[in-house]
């Protein structure tokens, strides 16, 4: 009628789904025939396709529906998922947003990514192949990251002639494994996605199954939308909008709960107070603003807010820790060991973290927790994490948002690892750093000197120890308090309970880096002679110093030098195997890429090395003259 207005179209749940499992199981084609039998493709769509299919598809010229999802160029040559491709439908009372996933080992992040958005998973098996490892990391990575609702699809049931005897035994050992993860029993489906069969309308090839299709799987399956709305406020500050003296506001997004105008807020991790005084948008203000809302909040107090601070409702605020323990999910091929230093980014807060212990690691065979001292790529294990910083934070599995994070490497920025919170540790509640009244300036100065640490780093045999006692001794006859700490001395007692393992070496780096921290605290020159053979842990040490109180040195020497000297025999019984894991031989060595001090023992005596380290030293103002001491210590 003229001049009426239509109903509102009822608003439809929108529901986002992952497809995974292993190489080759036919995730691409099922999005591909699912978006064809849906109608949700357009005409022009549709010829493309066609001509895809007979330049680059693999059904002898019909139609590769593969080809709608996979887009990259190497994709299609090697017939191949490698990034995740999203995809666009709905039906008339459901929209969906589904993305296809990559199989291969190495591509597992871009699966955990997906995953961390998704509300349900479909995971595909080859009915000729069954439950695979592969199967079982998505799996178990898709339950980690908070997904509830499966469906295992039994894909390419045409290739066994549809038989239900191989569909019920791959539905018993994927149920059973569901059980041991603590999953809702999934729905099972066979199905042949090229065919279509069981996917939109129920399969004339499959009289002996009774269960939904998966177009019928998906209209189904429930999505709790409002649940970040019930629960408490927890609002990530991601900008201060400062455009002028008169205004400061907090922007960022509603992560769960809701706010109100006047409401008592608290802003952590400091435990500040206040109310909100705005709410404001682009189109004016708003009363209230909840859950998946952007907004700027106007407080009535003047706190020091920053970026990555917490605002949560002061009746149920968000846990605070420094130490925390969390699932964690390696993508780096660089294995993951205690000790080494990262970023973690938690929402908009990046703070810098140390995995100080690594609980176990998961059997994705078995799911048994299994002794661990590093995590390689692609493993799953649960660690403990101390962080430079507090940070406000909810467990995972209660809020996405505030739970989950990244570990980031301090050099590359490579994402090296993706975590889920699962709590603090209370432990470090009770643990509190004493601060005494004499400063590390003061014990310096009284011995004319500034602390600091000398760490001389290279191959066995390239001659650490030696010019480090040639330092040493020039040191004490300038009247220097220095102390040596040797790598073999080390080895006997503080260290005498690691191997040389990469994971040995690492914690090895560790202890000596606090020890050395603790003597330059004592105002003390500390001579460092190890390998180190790792740059990781030698930038961990030099980050828990200050500015310009640590010198790398490296002692380089060429293999072959090394091995003549050879004073302790180590590199022939090495090269006879009765030596493993020895640095140069069958571990790594990496050397300092810009090393503070580079000596060449090759072109140099230990006497002109010693002379050039301690001429540097002098030059950096770390030996002090006596006059200027006392001055210091007197102000």
């Amino acid at each position: 009628m003229s001049g009426t207005q239509p109903y509102p179209a009822p608003q439809r749940s929108l529901l986002r789904v992952i497809t995974c499992g292993s190489v080759d199981d036919g995730k691409s084609t099922l999005i591909g025939r699912l978006l064809y039998e849906s109608k949700s493709l357009y005409e022009d769509q549709l010829q493309a396709l066609a001509a895809d299919s007979r330049k680059s598809g693999t059904q002898g010229g019909a139609l590769d529906f593969a080809l709608l999802v996979d887009g990259l160029v190497a994709e299609r040559e090697q017939g191949i998922t490698i990034d995740v491709a999203y995809r666009y439908f709905s039906s008339p009372t459901r929209k969906f947003i589904l993305a296809d996933t990559p199989g291969h080992l190495q591509y597992t992040r871009n699966m955990a990514t997906a995953a961390s958005n998704a509300g349900a998973a479909m995971v595909l098996v080859d009915a000729r192949k069954g439950v695979l490892s592969q199967t079982r990391r998505h799996a178990y990575i898709a339950a980690l990251l908070g997904i509830r609702a499966l469906a295992l699809v039994v894909n390419k049931m045409d290739l066994v002639d549809y038989r239900e005897d191989r569909f019920a035994e791959i539905e018993a050992e994927f149920c059973a494994l569901a059980q041991q993860m603590g999953l809702p029993a999934p729905v099972c489906i066979p199905m042949s996605a090229l065919r279509g069969d069981n996917l939109v309308e129920r399969s004339l090839q499959t009289p002996w199954y009774q269960g939904p299709t998966l177009g019928q799987w998906l209209e189904a399956t429930e999505v709790d939308e409002a649940g970040a709305a019930r629960q408490p406020l927890r609002f990530p500050v991601q900008w201060v909008n400062r455009p002028s003296e008169d205004f400061r506001g907090l922007a960022g997004t509603v992560a769960a709960g809701s706010v109100r105008v006047g409401d008592a807020v608290v802003v952590q991790p400091r435990a500040q107070l206040a109310r909100v005084k705005r709410i404001v948008t682009y189109d004016g203000d708003l009363p209230a603003a909840t859950a998946g809302q952007s907004v700027t909040l106007v407080l009535d107090a003047e706190l020091d807010v920053s970026r990555g601070d917490l605002i949560a409702d002061p009746a149920s605020p968000a846990e605070v820790a420094d130490r925390i323990e969390a699932d964690m999910v390696w993508f780096s091929e660089t294995p993951l060991f205690p000790g080494r230093g990262y970023w973690l980014k938690c929402g908009p807060r990046t703070v810098g973290a140390t995995v100080t212990r690594i609980v176990h690691r998961v059997d994705i065979e078995t799911f048994d927790r299994l002794p661990a001292d590093q995590l390689d790529m692609n493993a799953v294990g649960l660690v403990e994490l101390t962080l430079d910083q507090p940070i406000a934070f909810d467990a995972y599995d209660l809020n996405r948002d505030a739970g989950g994070f990244l570990l980031i490497d301090r050099i590359d920025n490579e994402t090296s690892g993706a975590g889920m919170l699962v709590r603090a540790l209370r432990d470090a509640d009770n643990l509190v750093w004493h601060h005494t009244q004499v400063s590390k300036a003061q014990r310096a100065a009284i011995k004319h000197q500034k602390g600091c640490v000398l760490w001389l780093t290279g191959l066995s045999g390239a001659g650490k120890s030696t010019i480090a006692n040639r330092v040493e001794q020039q040191l004490h006859r300038r009247g220097c308090h220095s102390f040596l700490l040797d790598g073999d001395n080390v080895r006997h007692g503080l260290n005498k309970d690691l191997g040389f393992t990469d994971a040995d070496r690492v914690e090895n780096i560790r202890r000596v880096g606090e020890v050395a921290r603790l003597m330059v605290d004592a105002g003390l020159i500390v001579l460092v002679a190890f390998i180190s053979p790792f740059r990781a842990e030698r930038r961990a040490a030099r980050a828990l110093l200050e500015a310009g109180e640590f010198l790398e040195v490296f002692i380089d020497a060429p293999l072959e030098l090394a091995e003549q000297r050879d004073p302790k025999g180590l590199y022939r019984k090495a090269r006879s195997g009765a030596l493993k894991n020895f640095t140069g031989i069958d571990s790594p060595y990496e050397p300092p890429e810009q090393p503070d001090i580079h000596i060449q023992t090759a072109y140099m005596s230990p006497e002109q090395a010693a002379d050039c380290i301690v001429s540097r030293l002098i030059a950096a103002g770390l030996v002090v003259p006596p006059s200027a001491a006392r001055t210091a210590a007197t102000a």
